[in-house]
């Protein structure tokens, strides 16, 4: 019997009914699972879609009994947690960028997640060092490149800075979180003068201004506007099994991954995570919840789902994954790429990334 379930059965002493309901309030629920008559009760605000953690949920009510509720929300639940203080409902905060993780402790959103699990199954960089919030699995920044027009089997971050990749390159704009979690982890690694340079390189080596999202980029490829696009790996997976826009299949078979630096320092990565909030109302259900998606069982249900890697060393990720390549992730922790953030933020503008070449 998994720890989860054992706080889970004494959630349900403590709890004896269901607890608060969720707070009025401008954002609704966009979705919420069905409610229990009676027992132990959950609520999460989830950055997550629905599709990507309905079946963990589901899962975890059957092994708890513990009803969960959930509202979705693309952005702004840290803001929601922070205006509704002592009143907020929410045991459980699901967070798709370490930025916000680190964000919501600095905020004093959070509070400790008691579960031993956190320390016991996950490396010391991709947890908070004080146990405020815990990584749920992983994802890579990378470069997706052209099978027909680049030969290269395995490039560094400083390659891309070369004269031969001037005009080829594409990606979104370097303010999105995601490029900013990439030029933070190069500061981390290299310190800011380092990384001015080669944010430089790469603005001058792009095709053009930096538009659109990750999709856009390999799109572009597909097209045959620039050969080599930065990208999260996620995206190749789920454009490779849309069959609701089956031309994102041409797109992502147009191109294959290369993990920077895999023979090296190791390629960035980013978190999707959670935080249990400071005046959450059912502390101990939320433990059994991060507990369990812990859980081998839940790590593989998790990167199946979308796409990504498992945070739990041991735990394989799916053979989609596996087939793109082995993931050498960087050894900067998560905690150190978010403490330099904002000089990302600041770079970016100092060198008018979003503008494009420059010369």
């Amino acid at each position: 019997m998994r720890n989860f379930r054992l706080l889970a059965v004494s959630a349900a002493i403590l709890a004896g009914v269901s607890g608060a309901a969720f707070a009025s309030g401008d954002m609704e629920p966009k979705e919420e699972t069905p409610v229990a008559a009676t027992g132990a009760e959950l609520n999460i605000y989830s950055y997550r879609e629905s599709g990507l953690i309905q079946p963990l949920i589901d899962r975890f009510t059957a092994e708890t009994g513990i009803t969960v509720k959930v509202l979705y929300s693309g952005d702004g639940l840290n803001e929601r947690v922070a205006a509704e203080g002592e009143l907020s409902p929410a045991d459980l905060v699901l967070t798709v960028d370490v930025g916000n993780l680190v964000g919501a402790k600095e905020q004093g959103l959070t509070q400790t997640i008691t579960t031993p699990e956190v320390a016991e199954r996950l490396a010391p960089e991709y947890r908070d060092a004080d146990g405020q919030w815990a990584a749920l699995s992983l994802r890579a920044r990378v470069f997706y490149v052209s099978k027909d027009r680049v030969s290269d089997t395995a490039l560094a971050y400083e390659d891309i800075t070369k004269p031969e990749w001037k005009g080829r390159i594409c990606t979104r704009p370097g303010d999105h979180p995601y490029n900013i979690g990439l030029i933070a982890n190069r500061i981390a690694a290299w310190g800011l003068d380092k990384t001015r340079v080669w944010l430089a390189g790469v603005r001058d080596n792009l095709v053009s201004a930096p538009k659109g999202g990750d999709r856009d980029q390999v799109k572009a490829i597909f097209e045959g506007t620039c050969d080599l696009a930065i990208g999260n790996t996620y995206y190749m997976g789920v454009m490779l099994t849309n069959e609701a826009e089956p031309e994102q299949k041409d797109w992502a078979n147009s191109a294959r991954i290369i993990y920077p630096d895999a023979n090296g320092d190791g390629t960035q990565v980013n978190a999707a995570g959670a935080y249990i909030p400071k005046y959450a109302p059912h502390v101990a259900e939320a433990n059994a919840m991060i507990d369990f998606l812990l859980s081998n069982e839940a790590q593989e249900m998790y990167v199946g789902a979308n796409y990504e890697f498992p945070a739990v060393a041991g735990v394989e990720p799916s053979p989609l994954i596996a087939s793109w390549g082995k993931l050498n992730p960087s050894k900067v922790s998560l905690n150190d790429t978010a403490a330099h953030r904002k000089e990302a933020a600041d770079l970016v503008d100092e060198l008018k990334f979003n503008e494009g070449p420059q010369n």
